[in-house]
């Protein structure tokens, strides 16, 4: 018996009626538009209010995207409730009660109830309750066979049909489980059919957009293939699992002490089963073919339990468990250390003095350097002082995705297991750089030389990052590689050798400007060139690369500033020990030197010659820094950098200089506004294509703390305000009074981590509190920093904001 239901001002006559069977006539006056805005449609008729279908209705009404709402479900208590509770105007079990006159049909029915819903519609077609352009879509998890019923049922596939899948869902189901924003910051997938009218597709785009979704577009056996790997092979072995586990005569005891692990993979096992028996054989080629190739895998892990090959087995669930984490750092550019701290700010409380021995993370630019070629060599590498923050883990994940096998990190410590020089194997997906300009230039060059093709890519502020500097060498050198925009950023797409038919070959490059990235890149794709590959710098620009080389076997050639390798040799793997980094130690140097009766102590930090340009010009300001302790950790030189207060003075700094601490000069203009006199910066053009403009960026937050500073084109000119307040007694080289050198306020660190630990050093000498926005970059190159400000006496406080979204992902 059809039942049709309208709303109604009394509840008690809706109840007679509807117990009688008899069509409602009540109030169809449409609801209030929440948003106050022309709504998309005229009347939108959903079939099927379970929690998608009933979800969807719920935001159309309360986001005003349609005059009237209507409705078609079997269960009449659904419809019931609907109507009493104001979300629909109409209701019915049956559709050409409640359809005439609908411009939109959203369809919410199991898969295999799809054609008989298609057959209702085009009979309403037939005796003109529906327009023959009348917008159709679905919800349906599985497309071909929407497609494939629709073109059974009306012969020529309706203009208005938009195939759509939201990829939301929740545990339960029905329509008192609907949620209007179920689908607030969730995809959306559309598939366009050439026979769509364009029209539609723009207007489906809208409502899902309207109600909080993000639209992306997909073929439809595109889309079935990746549901069946993604949704629908989990639901399946999942619903396995529970099953083989309750067969068990002791299944009582399994399922008693099963760990949390096993109720959040069998959670999903709790879904309707009728829904997925539907979906598994609406869909069964592609979960045929996922449960083949998940059968593979089973396989291959089986044997390397029964061969007890731990280090394939590690490989593999290391692989697997940085995969994880990785994919939902690209997708959504979140850092890797906090994946929950979307944005983070520093408030700073002035202090006066730092005191302490402390020890500083590894360097970030060795660190680099010790997976890249650990896992080009042939045997195991051991790593000790490895930086485990974002950009070192970049450069981790990414010899992950091209197969090689990586054990940690954990402590600072890593095992590598070398593939070879031609061991590498293809990433499947773009490999994602994050923040990490050093992973990406110096990728190039190792990929330039593969057989395979490659994508290179990274966050939002990486893509804006000037790549030409790396390319342009590197086509000289034979590479076919594209860089993106008229700039020459990335992505970066690059041409593999069995394409191109011909290694590359040696070139004599003289660099425009001293760069550690740009040579790196180039000796590292000398690696495998045909010939030399020399480079000349203008100025002796970072080692560390040419050190390592020769500490894993690899002749390199330095004369002076030419640097030259040879292509066809191979690298050994070793023991490698990450001294501490000294661009990080700098904030500490600083903070030491500018504050009142403060002495540090930083132990074991490298010295290498070709980044003690920090040191060099504090020591031209009259910086009291002693050095101690001097030993070598493996080919780097170390030592523990012990700096007390002192009276700093302004200079010319030599340009000379100006390569040897390039990452350095946030933190050296802080301790410039404090000493005595003027410092005049030139010749750091480089500065202005870090992470952000850091000659711009720095001269704005210290305009905005009261310091009088000039931008040049390549440098800045600061007037330090060092000898205000000295007036007071003077021991040595100590002040034993200061006064405060900056007001307070508030920066905004465009995202770079260097500015931000700059201006947080620069609360030593403020007279107010300071807030830093924009902090939660300081994880790429040092983890930890503010724990370990505020244990020699700084006052930091970090905030952080939250991004808690709902995690499940199918219906």
């Amino acid at each position: 018996m059809m039942q049709n239901i309208t709303q109604d001002s009394d509840s008690q006559v809706l109840d007679r009626q509807i117990a009688t069977h008899k069509p409602i006539k009540g109030n169809t006056k449409a609801y209030t538009n929440h948003q106050s805005a022309t709504p998309l449609f005229k009347q939108v008729c959903v079939i099927g209010l379970g929690l998608i279908g009933a979800s969807l209705a719920q935001a159309i009404k309360d986001n005003g995207l349609s005059t009237r709402l209507v409705a078609v479900d079997r269960h009449i208590p659904s419809i019931e409730a609907a109507i009493a509770q104001g979300l629909l105007n109409a209701g019915s079990s049956v559709l050409h009660d409640v359809v005439s006159g609908s411009d939109l049909i959203v369809i919410a029915v199991p898969v295999q109830a799809v054609q008989a819903v298609f057959t209702d519609i085009k009979d309403a077609m037939d005796n003109g309750q529906l327009a023959a352009d009348c917008i159709i879509t679905d919800v349906c998890s599985t497309k071909v066979n929407i497609i494939g019923a629709a073109q059974r049922v009306f012969g020529v596939l309706p203009v208005g049909l938009v195939p759509a899948h939201p990829i939301a869902g929740a545990e339960n189901s029905g329509y008192d489980a609907r949620r209007a924003a179920l689908f607030v910051n969730h995809s959306v997938i559309i598939c366009e059919l050439a026979t769509t009218n364009m029209a539609a597709v723009a207007k489906i785009r809208q409502l899902w957009t309207g109600v909080g979704a993000t639209v992306m577009a997909m073929a439809a056996d595109h889309h079935d293939s990746i549901l069946a790997h993604t949704s629908h092979l989990p639901h399946l072995l999942a619903f396995n699992l529970v099953e083989q586990l309750a067969s068990h005569n002791d299944n009582l005891d399994m399922f008693r002490y099963a760990a949390g692990g096993f109720r959040d993979f069998s959670r999903i096992a709790a879904s309707d089963p009728k829904m997925w028996h539907d979906i598994f054989f609406a869909n069964q080629s592609a979960i045929v073919s996922a449960l083949d190739e998940y059968s593979d895998y089973l396989q291959t892990m089986r044997q390397l339990i029964i061969d007890k090959n731990s280090t394939a087995l590690m490989g593999l669930l290391g692989r697997a468990q940085a995969a994880r984490r990785h994919f939902g750092h690209m997708l959504t550019s979140t850092p890797y250390t906090d994946i929950s701290a979307m944005s983070a700010s520093y408030t700073i409380t002035p202090s006066q003095t730092v005191s302490g021995t402390i020890a500083i993370p590894g360097d970030k630019s060795i660190s680099h350097r010790s997976i890249m070629l650990g896992s080009l060599a042939t045997g195991v590498t051991h790593v000790t002082g490895f930086l485990e923050g974002e950009d070192a883990l970049a450069t981790l994940q990414a010899f992950r995705d091209m197969g090689v096998t990586i054990e940690g990190p954990e402590n600072g410590k890593l095992t590598i297991h070398g593939v070879g020089m031609q061991g590498l194997k293809p990433s499947k997906t773009p490999i994602y750089m994050g923040n990490s300009g050093t992973s990406m230039r110096l990728l190039a060059g190792i990929l330039a030389a593969q057989s395979f093709d490659s994508v290179l890519t990274g966050d939002a502020s990486l893509n804006k990052r000037p790549m030409e500097r790396v390319a342009a060498p590197l086509r000289e050198m034979g590479a076919v590689i594209q860089s993106t925009g008229h700039k020459g950023t990335s992505p970066l797409s690059i041409t593999g050798r069995d394409k191109v038919g011909k290694p590359l070959h040696g070139i004599d490059y003289d660099m425009p400007v001293a760069s550690a990235q740009i040579k790196s890149c180039l000796l590292l794709a000398g690696l495998w060139a045909d010939g030399t590959t020399t480079v000349t710098q203008p100025e002796i620009s970072r080692d560390h690369t040419e050190r390592m080389l020769s500490a894993f076997g690899y002749p390199v050639t330095v004369e002076g500033n030419r640097i030259s390798v040879t292509g066809g040799g191979t690298l050994t793997g070793g023991d490698i020990a990450v001294p501490a980094d000294i661009s990080s130690a700098a904030f500490f140097m600083v903070a030491a030197a500018i504050s009142q009766g403060s002495e540090l102590t930083l132990t074991q930090v490298g010295i290498n010659p070709t980044r003690t340009g920090v040191i060099d010009i504090l020591k031209l300001m009259q910086a009291d820094i002693t050095l101690s302790n001097k030993t070598y950790i493996g080919e780097e030189p170390v030592a523990d950098i012990t700096i007390r207060s002192s009276n700093l003075v302004g200079i010319k700094i030599p340009e000379s200089l100006v390569p040897l601490a390039i990452d350095e000069f946030p933190v050296l203009f802080i301790a410039a506004s404090c000493a005595q006199g003027r410092t005049v910066l030139t010749g750091a053009k480089e500065l202005r294509v870090k992470e952000s403009d850091r000659i711009a960026v720095m001269a704005e937050g210290l305009q905005a703390l009261g310091v009088d500073c000039t931008v040049t084109d390549d440098g800045l000119i600061i007037e330090g305000q060092g000898s205000h307040g000295q007036t007071s007694k003077v021991v040595g080289n100590t002040v034993d009074n200061r006064e405060p050198v900056f007001g307070g306020g508030h920066i905004v660190s465009h995202h770079d981590h260097r500015i931000a630990m700059s201006f947080a050093v620069a609360s030593l000498r403020a007279s107010k509190q300071i807030t830093i926005e924009g902090v939660e970059t300081v994880n790429t190159s040092f983890p930890g920093f503010a724990e370990l400000a505020n244990q020699i006496g700084m006052a930091i406080e970090v905030h952080s904001i939250s991004n808690d979204s709902d995690n499940n992902d199918d219906k």
